[in-house]
C-alpha cells in the first residue's frame, strides 16, 4: 500500500520531470516506429507525446490569452511545434513531425530544469517555515499540557526543555541556557540568557531548561513576521522585472506579426518554396522567444533575498535589494542605532572624604525607586553592593530625585536640581563634570545631609559625595561598519539625532561620521532626508525608534533594527537587521551590488543568444532542434547563473 502512494506523492511534486520522462518515451518510441515505416504506430505515439509534454505550456499560454488577452512565450512554442508537425503531414516529410516534437521535449525538459533551480531558492526560503513546533508545553496549574501555538495566550507560561525549538517569543521567568538565534538573526555563536532576558521563537535552547512567559500573541512574533515579510517578497515584482514584463508583452505580439511575416512573403517577393520559408518562421518564433530574458532578473533576486535572509538581513521584496545596491548616501540614527541605546554607569567620581562605592550605594538607595534608564543603570551598577532602600522617596521629573536612607536625606539629580540643596558644589568636580559632559556623557550629582526628624524638608547645607557619569554605549561594531561603508564608496554618511550638539559629536567622532545634524524632532530627519536625495538620489536610513518612521519611509531604503526596533519602525522599514548587527548593511550593500552585476551579466548572454541565434537562422545553418537547444539552454544557463547568489 506503501509504494503507491510513494509514487502517486513523487508524481505530484516532480510532475514537470515525469511529463518531460513520458515525452522523450514516446518521442522515441515514435521515431522508430516511423524509421520501421510503421506510420500508425507512429502517429499514435507523437501525439501522445506532444500532449504529455506540452499540456502545462499549453494550458498557461491558453490561460493567459483568454483571460489576459495576450501572448506569451509558451504558446509561441506550442504554435512553432504544430507548425513543424502540420508541415510534416502537408508534405509528407515527416521528419519534422519529430523536430516539433524535440521542440516539445526541450522545452519540457528545460522547464523541469528551471523549476528545480527554482525550489532551491524556495527551500531556503521556506526552511524559515520549519523553525517553529507546532505545540508549546504549557504550565497549567502546576501541570505541563501540550497546546498548538495558535492556541497560546499573552501570560501562558511555557516550559522549553534543552534542545528545544522555542515556540513562541517570550521573556525568560527562570532558567538559565545558551540559546543558538543563527536561523533568525544570522549570529553563527550561541548567546547566553538569563531571567529577564527575552527569547525568540524559532531559536534553539542549549543545555538548560526554561520556563518563559508569553508577553505578545503567537502571530506577531519575530518569526512569523519574517516568514510573512519573505512571502510578500517573494509574489512582487521589483521595477526591473515589472519592465521586463511589459517589454515581453509588446515583444511576443511583434514576433508573432514577424513570424506570419517571414512565411508569407519570401515566397511572393523572392520565389522560395513554401516549406524552407514556413520552417525558417517556425525556427524564428523560436529562437527569437524572451524565454532567457525572462529569467535573468527574478531567480537572482530570490536567490539574494534567501541568502540575506540566511544571514540576518530581511529584504521586504526585491526592489529594495536592487536599490541597496545603488545607495551613494546613508543616514544613521544615533541612540539604539549606533549606540546600544542601554545606558550605563560609565564612571564614578567621589570627593575626598568618600568612596566610589559609598558614591553609587547612596545614589542606589533612591534609584531604585525610579523607572527612569539613568536610575536603572545607577541600581544596575550597584546590584552586587549591600545598600538599603530609601523611604519617602519623590522624583521630579527632569530634575532628580530625593529620599531618605539611613537617617539621611538623599539627593541625586543635576547640578542645578543639587544646588537646592547644598551650599555649593566643589569647584574640582564642576570641572570634572563640565569635560564629561563634552564628551557626551550625562553627569548626575550625589549629595546627602544627616536629618534629625522624619520630616522631609529642603534642608540647606548637605554634602556633595560625588559625581556618577552615565554614557549611552557605543556598539562595538558601528566603527568597523562605518570604515567599510566608506571603502564600499559611500559618498556620504551622515547622523541624525535629538540629542544635544555636545553628545552627538562625541559619539560622531568615535564612530568616524563627519557629518551630524543635532537636536531634530522627527519632521526635521525627514526634511534632511529629503536634502540628501535632491544630492544624492538613493539615500539609506538606518533607524530604530517610533520618530525615525517618516524619516525611514522617505529613504529609497529604510533600514531597521530588528530587535530594539519599533514595531512602527519595523512596518515601515524596507531592510531589517535581525540580529541589530549593524555590519550587515554592508553585506547588504555588497549582496545588492553583486546581484544587479549578476542581472546585468544574464541580460547580455540572453540577449547574445537570441542575436546569434537569429543570424544562424536567416543564414540558413540551423534546424529547429538545434535553435530549440539554444534557446533553452540560455534560459537555463541564465537561471543556474541567478542562483549563484545563495552561495
Amino acid at each position: 500500500m506503501l509504494y503507491p502512494q510513494r509514487l502517486g506523492q513523487f508524481t505530484r511534486e516532480h510532475a514537470d520531470t515525469v511529463a518531460a520522462l513520458l515525452c522523450g518515451l514516446l518521442l522515441f518510441l515514435g521515431w522508430f516506429a516511423l524509421h520501421l515505416g510503421w506510420l500508425g504506430l507512429a502517429f499514435l505515439l507523437l501525439p501522445a507525446a506532444y500532449v504529455i509534454g506540452g499540456y502545462e505550456s499549453a494550458r498557461e499560454g491558453l490561460t493567459t490569452l483568454f483571460k489576459e488577452k495576450e501572448l506569451d512565450v509558451d504558446l509561441l512554442m506550442i504554435v512553432a511545434a504544430i507548425g513543424a508537425a502540420s508541415l510534416g503531414l502537408w508534405r509528407g516529410e515527416y521528419h519534422l513531425i519529430i523536430d516539433g516534437a524535440i521542440l516539445i521535449l526541450i522545452f519540457a525538459i528545460s522547464g523541469a530544469l528551471e523549476g528545480y533551480a527554482m525550489q532551491r531558492t524556495e527551500r531556503s526560503i521556506r526552511s524559515l517555515m520549519s523553525l517553529t513546533p507546532d505545540t508549546a508545553r504549557v504550565l497549567h496549574q502546576g501541570r505541563e499540557e501540550e497546546v498548538p501555538i495558535s492556541q497560546l495566550k499573552v501570560g501562558d507560561e511555557i516550559v522549553v526543555k534543552p534542545g528545544e525549538l522555542i515556540p513562541t517569543d517570550g521573556i525568560i521567568l527562570s532558567g538559565y541556557s545558551t540559546l543558538n538565534q543563527a536561523a533568525i538573526t544570522g549570529e553563527s555563536l550561541p548567546v547566553e540568557k538569563t531571567v529577564g532576558a527575552e527569547v525568540f521563537a524559532g531559536t534553539l535552547n542549549g543545555y538548560g531548561g526554561l520556563q518563559i512567559k508569553v508577553h505578545k500573541p503567537a502571530q506577531s512574533s519575530l518569526i512569523v513576521r519574517v516568514i510573512r515579510l519573505v512571502e510578500q517578497a517573494k509574489t512582487e515584482a521589483p521595477p526591473s522585472q515589472e519592465f521586463i514584463d511589459r517589454l515581453e508583452k509588446g515583444y511576443a505580439k511583434v514576433i508573432v506579426v514577424a513570424g506570419i511575416l517571414l512565411a508569407t512573403l519570401p515566397p511572393f517577393l523572392w520565389g522560395r518554396d513554401w516549406e524552407t520559408t514556413i520552417y525558417r518562421a517556425l525556427t524564428f518564433l523560436v529562437v527569437a522567444s524572451p524565454c532567457a530574458l525572462m529569467a535573468a532578473i527574478m531567480p537572482t533576486l530570490l536567490s539574494g533575498i534567501a541568502n540575506g535572509a540566511r544571514q540576518g538581513i530581511l529584504f521586504k521584496n526585491g526592489a529594495q535589494l536592487e536599490k541597496i545596491g545603488k545607495v551613494r548616501a546613508i543616514a544613521f540614527d544615533k541612540t539604539g542605532t549606533l549606540t546600544t541605546g542601554q545606558v550605563q554607569v560609565f564612571q564614578v567620581i567621589s570627593v575626598s572624604e568618600y568612596t566610589e562605592i559609598n558614591v553609587l550605594k547612596t545614589a542606589a538607595s533612591v534609584e531604585s525607586y525610579s523607572e527612569h534608564p539613568i536610575g536603572k543603570a545607577i541600581v544596575q551598577a550597584a546590584g552586587n553592593l549591600d545598600w538599603v532602600g530609601a523611604v519617602q522617596v519623590q522624583a521630579i521629573p527632569g530634575q532628580g530625585i530625593v529620599g531618605i536612607a539611613q537617617e539621611q536625606q538623599v539627593i541625586v539629580g543635576n547640578a542645578v536640581f543639587v544646588q537646592q540643596y547644598v551650599t555649593n558644589l566643589p569647584e574640582e568636580l564642576r570641572e570634572m563634570a563640565q569635560s564629561l559632559e563634552q564628551e557626551g556623557k550625562t553627569v548626575v550629582w550625589v549629595a546627602k545631609n544627616p536629618i534629625p526628624n522624619s520630616s522631609l524638608q529642603a534642608l540647606r547645607g548637605a554634602d556633595v559625595m560625588g559625581i556618577i557619569a552615565i554614557a549611552d554605549e557605543v556598539r562595538m561594531e558601528a566603527a568597523v561598519t562605518i570604515t567599510r561603508l566608506k571603502k564600499l564608496g559611500i559618498e556620504q554618511i551622515v547622523m541624525l539625532t535629538g540629542d544635544n550638539q555636545e553628545t552627538a559629536y562625541s559619539i560622531a567622532k568615535a564612530v568616524g561620521i563627519d557629518r551630524v545634524y543635532a537636536q531634530l524632532l522627527p519632521e526635521d530627519k525627514l526634511d534632511v532626508i529629503r536634502r540628501l536625495q535632491q544630492q544624492y538620489q538613493t539615500v539609506a536610513m538606518v533607524g530604530d525608534g517610533i520618530n525615525d518612521a517618516p524619516a525611514l519611509a522617505q529613504a529609497s531604503v529604510g533600514i531597521a533594527m530588528g530587535i530594539s526596533g519599533s514595531d512602527v519602525a519595523l512596518e515601515t522599514a524596507d531592510i531589517v537587521l535581525m540580529a541589530d548587527r549593524l555590519e550587515k548593511i554592508a553585506v547588504a550593500m555588497h549582496l545588492g551590488r553583486r546581484s544587479q552585476s549578476i542581472v546585468k551579466q544574464n541580460i547580455f548572454v540572453a540577449l547574445g543568444f537570441i542575436m546569434l541565434l537569429l543570424v544562424g537562422n536567416f543564414l540558413g545553418n540551423i534546424n529547429l532542434p538545434i535553435g530549440v537547444i539554444g534557446h533553452e539552454g540560455s534560459t537555463v544557463l541564465v537561471t543556474l547563473s541567478g542562483l549563484r547568489l545563495l552561495k
